[in-house]
């Protein structure tokens, strides 16, 4: 399935947070003196991911975050591998059963009419996000989940879902509004060069806050970067260890809702 970003898209991904209330968030630190935190993440649970993206990780001997669209042929197919990147310290994250977006925005022709959050309501969207959870805990057998919202769209027909799933997460990729907004930069990568992905990384070293890099295609599928970017990146990081604490997401969140 091919997923366009919009500029309305990219605004929603975009969205900052209001800042930690009665926080002078200048004074967070990160552990062993890092100056930033890199979550890698990937989206929907993609063939390119387990031939591209899994092998050059575990060669860097880095940890990422995989959100599986639990419909995704890729998941079925090659599920003793998603299994078996969880064993090896991977983050099996939650991003639906379906991928159900707004049909209604433009560019959403590819929205399948089931699966169109303008006309489910909040129920059946919690329903599947729910499913979702159990469905991950049988591949992995861990409770603890973050959330990526599919395509940012926070709506369904009769309201905010992503409010009523939320107690279900540990975090939500850039939406979590009690942090500052430097736990927001999010980066959603299309064709770029490696040194784009290397630049938005040193953005948030600047800012000491986390860089979130939300791929989808590796080499290949949609939304795609090149193996060369991709591998650029993760030689940037291997080589940068003593600076960048490159980990899953939900690692990163708890350590930031310990201690925030």
């Amino acid at each position: 399935m091919l997923i366009k970003l919009t500029p309305y898209l990219l605004s929603l991904f975009l969205l900052s947070t209001p800042v930690w209330a009665n926080k002078d968030d200048n004074n967070f630190t990160w552990p062993k003196h890092y100056k930033a935190a890199v979550s890698l993440s990937y989206d929907d649970g993609l063939y390119s991911q387990i031939h591209n993206a899994i092998p050059e990780l575990d060669k860097h001997n880095l940890k990422a975050s995989f959100y599986l669209t639990l419909a995704s042929p890729a998941v079925d197919e090659y599920m003793e591998v998603w299994r078996a990147a969880a064993n090896n310290g991977h983050e099996l994250g939650n991003h639906t059963v379906y991928h159900p977006c707004r049909g209604s925005l433009p560019n959403r022709d590819w929205v399948n009419p089931l699966h169109d959050t303008d006309k489910n309501t909040v129920v059946e969207m919690v329903e599947q996000v729910t499913l979702a959870n159990t469905m991950l805990k049988a591949i992995d057998g861990k409770k603890d989940r973050t959330f990526t919202i599919p395509c940012g769209d926070l709506l369904a027909s009769d309201g905010n879902y992503v409010e009523r799933v939320r107690p279900k997460f540990v975090a939500i990729k850039a939406n979590n509004p009690d942090l500052p907004k430097k736990f927001d930069l999010l980066f959603t990568p299309e064709n770029v060069t490696g040194k784009q992905l290397i630049d938005f990384v040193k953005k948030a070293e600047q800012q000491g806050g986390i860089a979130n890099i939300l791929f989808h295609g590796i080499g290949g599928d949609h939304l795609t970067v090149s193996t060369k970017a991709h591998a650029e990146l993760l030689d940037y990081l291997a080589n940068h260890k003593d600076i960048y604490w490159t980990d899953t997401y939900i690692n990163i969140m708890q350590y930031v809702m310990e201690n925030k």
